[in-house]
């Protein structure tokens, strides 16, 4: 059964990168990330690094690092358990341990403590200058000096982080602005667009009539639910507000489950769409169980992963496997429960045009 998670049922990501060639531990793998990796950096270039202080750094020797390549590094941790002065991508990590790895696969070397992270590089005056791969850090306590908790930002919106312990890495939304925003990239870029042959947005909004989809692509774009579905007046009001068809959201609540409120999957996901408890808090949801609260969250959700992606398929397929798995294998990932997740919802949602 599928999740309605943006760190997608995490115990099911460790499962999946353990599958891979070359895995080598839970939520790692040392064989088809590197082949990613290997896309975006070129031997011979040169990768400019600050130290702290804002003085120029070493050179990476992994090519010329962008800003996606950080983090599609940093999103194969995801479901690493948190471990207290941990470093090793393979076993555990804390915050600053995330980051550090992460940066030092790419021949940066970053300081070990987040307080010192969070004065590398050079300043970013705020969250609409960010840009995927830099860092992103709070200083929570009047017990320390400087900050001590630090993620990388992935864009729109969200990070990834290492966050207690107990606690594993995860993609989450930013929902408190952060005390200090560092650039370790001289050349950060955003994310790649989707993939030729992928669907555009279906997207609405609440102050412009909705968009017209191009010649060729699916139906559906703009719809409104259709007469009979369960929750209609929630979908139609979440959809309008946050910018996703209404139809669209109806079309995962009836494959995520069977739009029974009450629903809980193996993995432990809650409610109309399945959103894991850690997830579900992450966006704000108090109460998965409760209709009106899922909802919202999932679209919210989706309205994320949709401009994150580029494409309807896409967002479905991070919505069931994971951002990570997207990032990875450039497109939806061959799993066969993802694939037929994908085609199971846009059958439905082209159904209701």
């Amino acid at each position: 059964m599928s999740i309605a998670d943006v760190t997608a049922r995490i115990s099911q990501i460790q499962a999946q990168l353990a599958m891979l060639p070359g895995a080598t531990g839970a939520g790692t793998s040392a064989g088809g990330f590197t082949d990613v990796l290997s896309r975006t950096t070129g031997p011979g270039a040169t990768t400019s690094a600050y130290a702290p202080g804002g003085t120029p750094g070493t050179v990476g020797p992994a090519g010329s690092v962008r800003g996606d390549a950080v983090v599609t590094r940093a999103l194969e941790m995801v479901g690493l358990p948190y471990v207290w002065g941990g470093t090793d991508p393979e076993r555990g990590v804390d915050c600053s341990g995330l980051v550090q790895a992460t940066y030092s696969t790419f021949g940066i070397d970053l300081p070990r403590l987040s307080a010192d992270q969070a004065r590398a590089g050079s300043p970013v005056a705020s969250m609409s200058e960010a840009l995927p791969g830099d860092l992103i850090a709070w200083d929570n306590s009047s017990r320390n000096v400087g900050a001590d908790h630090i993620a990388i930002y992935i864009g729109n919106g969200m990070m990834i982080e290492a966050p207690r312990p107990g606690g594993e890495v995860q993609v989450v939304p930013v929902t408190t602005p952060p005390d200090s925003i560092r650039r370790i990239l001289t050349d950060p870029a955003p994310f790649a667009t989707a993939p030729a042959g992928t669907t555009p947005l279906a997207r609405t909004s609440s102050t412009t009539a909705p968009q017209v989809a191009p010649a060729g692509t699916v139906a559906g774009t703009g719809s409104t639910v259709p007469a009979g579905t369960p929750f209609a007046d929630l979908f139609q009001r979440a959809g309008t507000t946050h910018g996703v068809d209404p139809a669209l959201l109806a079309a995962v609540a009836r494959q995520e489950s069977g739009f029974d409120p009450r629903a809980v999957s193996p993995a432990g996901a809650q409610g109309l769409m399945q959103l894991m408890p850690g997830t579900a808090r992450g966006l704000g949801v108090a109460d998965s169980f409760d209709p009106v609260q899922a909802v919202d969250g999932a679209a919210r959700l989706l309205d994320d992963l949709m401009s994150r992606f580029g494409s309807v398929e896409l967002a479905l397929a991070a919505y069931n496997a994971g951002p990570g798995a997207v990032l990875r294998y450039d497109g939806i990932p061959p799993y066969p429960e993802t694939r037929a997740y994908v085609q199971s919802v846009m059958t439905s949602w082209q159904g209701a045009a």
